[in-house]
């Protein structure tokens, strides 16, 4: 069988970087090293893409996993393993490089976080975090056998994270954590879902500069997740309902300081995000309109 799913993943990899629009072979590769089995669990399996109801599989067959679809791991909280090219296209935005440290936030059953430590390779770190003990047990079953991650069975909003090259969010928040910025080294990424509790948010990357207050930023596609624990707020969703309504790819800065001025997208407490440029820009993907469901 293992022979069957090696196959299977070759022509996977293939079909989510094409999806994804990325030509990084790393990604590629990341994408074709790692089994997916282990971290979905015995067949037959609920299977779900763009939004409509879950698909029961007719049997165990591996081919049914290496698809670019949602993998259900909780159909009842609607608890996936999200959609490979949707997460390729976002890593191709923030360009994981080998040595990095990277957090992750939301973990599931560790099948992202095993991805992520692909790209660091052995001379990088990855630290997950995951609030759901079922599934941090279930992850950390799964990366036993990678000695550069770290599981914790903890929440990652904390102030004793350690300092990242990559944050990376697999729950939507309704603002960005100021744990996870705090924790950014300069040249870090936070990329995270910046999203309403159940609806439609878009995926934003945060760069931290080398110093300042006004941080690059730029949305890299829509995105929905489940909610994240301690960052959602029915006034802030509410708001960023309206202001994805009116478009969201002219958001090119998070400010830290100053009052919102009439450039201002969306503004929560302590932190804006403009449609002015930062003093400093970085290189990043175009946006992708196509992405939606993590």
């Amino acid at each position: 069988m293992e022979d069957r799913s090696a196959k299977y993943r070759a022509f996977y990899a293939q079909l989510i970087c094409a999806a994804a629009k990325t030509t990084d072979p790393r990604i590629e590769q990341a994408f074709r090293t790692v089994r997916r089995e282990p971290f979905v669990g015995p067949g037959p399996w609920s299977i779900s893409v763009g939004g409509h109801p879950y698909v029961v599989t007719p049997d165990d067959d591996p081919a049914f996993l290496y698809q670019n679809t949602l993998l259900a791991l909780d159909p009842a909280r609607g608890l996936n393993i999200g959609m490979p090219g949707a997460h390729a296209y976002w890593l191709s935005g923030c360009g994981v490089r080998e040595g990095e440290t990277v957090i992750q936030i939301g973990a599931g059953s560790g099948y992202y976080t095993a991805i992520l430590a692909e790209l660091t390779g052995p001379s990088g770190r990855v630290h997950a975090y995951e609030i759901d003990e079922r599934l941090a047990a279930l992850a950390r079953e799964n990366l036993k056998h990678i000695p550069h991650v770290e599981l914790e069975d903890r929440s990652g909003i904390a102030s004793d994270l350690p300092g990242a090259d990559v944050i990376y969010v697999c729950a939507g928040a309704a603002q960005p954590a100021t744990e996870w910025l705090d924790a950014l080294r300069p040249g870090g990424r936070l990329v995270f879902p910046l999203a309403p509790e159940g609806m439609l948010g878009g995926m934003l990357m945060i760069t931290r500069p080398d110093e300042g207050a006004v941080w690059p930023a730029k949305f890299l596609s829509r995105a929905q997740f489940i909610g994240c624990a301690g960052l959602q707020d029915a006034d802030a969703g509410r708001r960023l309902a309206e202001a994805f309504a009116k478009g969201w790819e002219s958001v090119q800065s998070l400010r830290r300081e100053g009052a919102p001025d009439e450039m201002c997208w969306f503004a929560g407490e302590g932190w804006w995000l403009s449609t002015a440029a930062a003093p400093v820009q970085t290189n990043s993907i175009k946006p992708h309109a196509d992405l939606t469901q993590a």
